[in-house]
């Protein structure tokens, strides 16, 4: 996989190498779009690439494991996440970031100049030292004009005198984004989107709220969660059936040698993160999913049935599991991803996932999703919820 730069030629220009910061920008480009398949070319290069792939290594942004393949190492997942953020998130969207606003006041992290009277319970670390002296030299004065003054020269602070800074609460957040990665997504860059936003919200949550916990799965034919470099190295399912008409029942405990894997089984992925945001403590918990289709496998027990074109029996299994969701106390917003066409059925299910979920439904292509995400994802966190 050859990587060049192009420019117009002058005459007057000096040739100048790519620097490693850049090289690995391009490579990062082709990942994101084409996953693991990328690394696989780096494998067979010539000697002028070889030369390239020793900077990226030198430059500590590639890397082999321990299988002796290339990996992308913590530094360039961490480059590549951050491209992502300040790429999908734009300059007119930046006062939006940072802390999540609420309506509520109470012990957190921002602290205001307004002041009030302590409570049983407030954080002493909130004392607004100025104001509690004050209080305390006039309690103290009001004293010594009905007492003979001790001369000790003793300032003596009772409770009645602590004075605290008001402060916003500030929720935590546990969020699962569930992207599809059924064989549809790898039209018209739907993917390449979906896994953009996702790498985005990483280095967000890093960088910025780091309360919150965030976990990315894929869902196909099964679920499966994705680590930060394995969403990186990650691809859409290729499609292995052609047939017009499916109908497999699999049973998990034995399965066949071959199951195809580019269907769209959105209940497994709800489970999943319902699972996973069990075992959270956070405030608040919510579910943002991205997909291009209706569910065409649902599990049974310990069977998993696959079924094209999409069937009423796959829907109700998914709904099924939304309304768990629900009863868990998780929010849910779902993006469907409209593109050359009007989606019809897949608007109509997204539909009643949102009202059955009592959520949200976004409908947006792909070059669109990153600012509906962004947005959802700070309005998801400001409900104060509480624990137990």
């Amino acid at each position: 996989m050859p990587i060049f730069e192009f420019s117009e030629w002058d005459g007057s220009q000096e040739f100048r190498s790519l620097s490693a910061d850049a090289v690995f920008d391009k490579l990062a480009e082709h990942l994101i779009e084409y996953g693991d398949y990328i690394l696989r070319q780096l494998e067979h290069q010539d000697e002028q690439n070889a030369d390239l792939i020793k900077l990226l290594i030198k430059e500590g942004y590639v890397e082999k494991d321990e299988s002796g393949k290339f990996a992308i190492a913590p530094k360039g997942v961490r480059r590549i996440e951050n491209k992502a953020l300040e790429e999908l998130f734009t300059i007119e969207k930046k006062d939006v970031l940072g802390k999540h606003p609420t309506d509520f006041k109470g012990a957190g992290q921002v602290r205001h100049e307004d002041s009030k009277a302590y409570e049983y319970g407030d954080p002493v670390a909130n004392l607004n030292l100025h104001e509690t002296l004050k209080n305390a030299m006039h309690r103290e004065g009001q004293r010594a004009e009905r007492t003979t003054p001790s001369g000790t020269g003793q300032l003596h602070v009772a409770e009645e005198d602590f004075v605290v800074y008001e402060t916003e609460y500030q929720t935590s957040c546990a969020t699962v984004v569930l992207i599809d990665m059924s064989g549809s997504m790898a039209r018209y860059g739907k993917y390449y989107h979906a896994k953009k936003v996702a790498l985005a919200l990483q280095s967000l949550v890093r960088s910025r709220y780091s309360e919150d916990s965030l976990k990315v799965i894929g869902f196909y034919t099964y679920a499966t969660p994705l680590t930060e470099r394995t969403l990186l190295h990650s691809a859409p399912k290729p499609v292995s059936i052609f047939d017009s008409r499916v109908f497999l029942r699999v049973n998990l405990d034995a399965p066949p040698d071959f199951v195809p894997e580019h269907f769209t089984n959105i209940q497994a992925g709800l489970k999943f993160a319902r699972e996973h945001l069990r075992r959270q403590p956070a405030a608040n918990k919510q579910i943002i999913c991205i997909t291009d289709g209706e569910p065409t496998a649902h599990l049974e027990g310990r069977d998993l049935v696959l079924m094209y074109p999409p069937h009423e029996r796959t829907a109700r299994a998914t709904l099924s599991e939304v309304r768990a969701c629900v009863q868990a106390g998780i929010q849910l917003s779902t993006f469907a991803l409209i593109e050359d066409y009007f989606y019809l059925g897949l608007v109509n299910f997204v539909d009643q996932m949102a009202r059955v979920g009592q959520g949200l439904a976004i409908y947006c292509n792909a070059g669109e999703l990153g600012g509906y995400v962004l947005d959802r994802f700070v309005r998801g966190r400001r409900s104060r919820k509480k624990l137990g």
